[in-house]
């Protein structure tokens, strides 16, 4: 009776030792359990690397940015509800902004203008920062560059389809936008900061945003 209660448990621990062993085995399996919040990141596949990481803080606030360049409306969503909506340019019929999913890595205040390697861009001088013609505006929200979420020197562009693939927001938009993500991402400044950039207007400061804000683009 011993010696066969020994082989009923020698038994169970083969029997669980295959088990663990056909999982670990099949393809894909670990991926299989992963996934999304689709009220976070819609089911859209993202086009960056795949060790990258949402903020603990966006997703606890549900924070994404929503881009309807039909509507030519920019979206702040915190989960379910709008935290703010904005007029914006986007791209012509020959240059049309990209459409996908990303994540805004960065914030720049005071950003310098560098013509990007296109045929439209050949004869363009680069713009320091604080430059009136520098295209960039004041604020400028990197997540698929060379194409950005940025302000504008011109600001009558706003609601028409005229960039070259970029999103184009007033100044006063994007730097209430910049600032919003900055302290979702928990990197927020103090009044001082901004003070500082609004006023030191040839100063370029970069800000990462840990994880970075999901954004759409459709």
């Amino acid at each position: 009776m011993k010696r066969t209660g020994i082989s009923f448990l020698i038994l169970g621990f083969v029997l669980a030792a295959c088990t663990i062993s056909s999982k670990d085995d099949t393809p894909g399996d670990s991926a299989a359990t992963v996934s999304i919040d689709p009220t976070i990141v819609p089911p859209m596949a993202i086009p960056m690397d795949s060790t990258a990481l949402i903020d603990s803080t966006a997703i606890a606030t549900g924070a994404r940015i929503e881009v309807d360049l039909t509507a030519r409306k920019l979206y702040f969503m915190k989960g379910s509800d709008s935290a703010g909506t904005y007029g914006v340019a986007v791209g012509s019929t020959e240059w049309p902004t990209r459409t996908g999913q990303w994540r805004i890595t960065q914030v720049v205040w005071n950003p310098e203008w560098t013509p990007p390697d296109e045929s439209w861009a050949e004869e363009r001088e680069p713009r320091k920062p604080g430059d009136p013609k520098n295209p960039l505006g004041r604020t400028q929200l990197i997540y698929d560059p060379p194409r950005t979420v940025h302000g504008t020197n011109n600001p009558a562009s706003i609601g028409k389809a005229v960039s070259h693939g970029s999103i184009r927001m007033r100044n006063e938009d994007i730097a209430r936008l910049g600032r919003e993500l900055m302290d979702i991402a928990g990197v927020g400044k103090d009044s001082a900061f901004y003070r500082n950039v609004r006023t030191n207007r040839t100063e370029k400061v970069i800000v990462d945003l840990p994880g970075g804000i999901p954004i759409r683009v459709f």
